[in-house]
């Protein structure tokens, strides 16, 4: 017999909550079906026809702002390579849960979940509430985050708990991305006479190698290093005896919460040149939250209870649905900590320790505790 935490995560991940196409409503409405009749306060908000992410609010009896815990349930597709077990049967075996969205991140949600579910049965209120912020479409540009913070729906938060997979130990920062389309434009004529051409393959390939050799000269983070620029896709030409007159690539830069983007836009304007078409695809923030701050106290406390020293504060190069909510909570003080691991994100025969999915429902609770009964 598992656990409850345990249970929900296989029930999770038997929602076959695909992104693309996004196929989220069934999970969301399934969670939403065990917090309401709790006491739950439940809300959705759909930022595209049947794409709802849910707002949960446990009532706190104080003025203080919430504790607030947040994940994602769309998950992405299980690629070309067989998986050795059925994906959405959330079988555990050997200790592993395995299925699409284990790790990422549906053991998460399911433990911060039942972590408030407790709360909530014991009939005891908080002094401080508690939100529970789960999302849709993360997973494709944090589509569901984003439009929540559009709409106002969230409110306030005192601290953030973002339940992404971390092996349980803690993360204060992590980089946003800038992601760009450069173009160049030339003139096209007969390859057997390139002198009266101009070429636009030329001219990316210079820029690149430009971008390469650049420094940005933002100092480098102490957890997350420098920004850095990687070109993902490079296109030109039409046929093998023509010289192109169209030729882009594309680039994605992992920032530093330092890094304004719309500066690094205008360095990137100035290195490559006037010639160059810059169109911004897409725009995430970078967060850092300062290790001292007295909001992570109690569960860095808890965690040092746990694993008998005090964890070592980590940052990370990707981003998460805080990209989002950090700002639409008025840069709230932010860890993101959660059962699933990392290093299976998107792979084959995904899985989450079944012991961590019970240790992150442990560490949320106590932080409901600590941080919302006691306070």
């Amino acid at each position: 017999m598992h656990s409850p935490s345990v249970a929900l995560a296989q029930r999770l991940i038997q929602f076959r909550s695909l992104n693309p196409p996004g196929e989220e409503a069934a999970c969301i409405a399934h969670l939403g079906a065990l917090l309401s009749p709790a006491g739950l306060s439940v809300e959705t908000y759909e930022f595209a026809p049947g794409r709802p992410s849910l707002v949960a609010r446990l009532a706190g009896s104080g003025h203080e702002a919430p504790l607030c815990f947040t994940g994602h349930v769309d998950v992405v597709p299980l690629g070309m390579e067989p998986w050795s077990r059925d994906p959405f049967a959330g079988d555990i075996v050997d200790g592993k849960l395995y299925g699409r969205g284990s790790s990422d991140m549906k053991a998460g949600v399911a433990a911060f979940v039942t972590a408030t579910l407790d709360l909530a049965a014991g009939g005891t209120q908080p002094r401080r509430g508690i939100t529970l912020v789960i999302t849709a479409g993360e997973e494709t540009g944090c589509e569901g985050a984003f439009h929540l913070g559009r709409t106002g729906a969230l409110g306030r938060a005192a601290l953030l708990i973002v339940a992404e997979p971390t092996s349980n130990r803690p993360i204060i920062a992590h980089k946003g991305s800038v992601r760009v389309a450069v173009r160049a434009r030339g003139r096209t004529v007969h390859s057997s006479m390139p002198e009266l051409g101009d070429n636009a393959i030329d001219k990316i390939a210079d820029w690149i190698q430009r971008l390469k050799a650049h420094r940005f000269a933002v100092p480098a983070h102490p957890l997350l290093g420098p920004t850095t620029a990687s070109v993902t896709t490079v296109s030109g030409g039409l046929n093998i005896n023509s010289v192109p007159d169209l030729a882009s690539f594309t680039v994605d830069f992992r920032t530093i919460p330092a890094h304004r983007h719309g500066d690094l836009l205008a360095e990137i304007a100035e290195l490559f040149g006037a010639e160059a078409e810059i169109e911004v695809i897409t725009d995430f923030a970078g967060y850092s939250t300062d290790p001292a701050d007295d909001a992570l106290a109690p569960l860095f406390a808890i965690l040092t209870e746990r694993f008998g020293e005090r964890p070592e504060p980590k940052g990370a190069p990707y981003f998460t649905d805080a990209s989002a909510l950090v700002p639409a909570f008025a840069n709230v003080p932010t860890v993101v900590i959660g059962p699933g691991e990392a290093a299976q994100c998107h792979q084959t025969d995904e899985f989450c320790f079944v012991d961590r999915i019970d240790e992150a429902h442990a560490i949320y609770g106590d932080l409901i505790t600590r941080f919302c009964v006691q306070g």
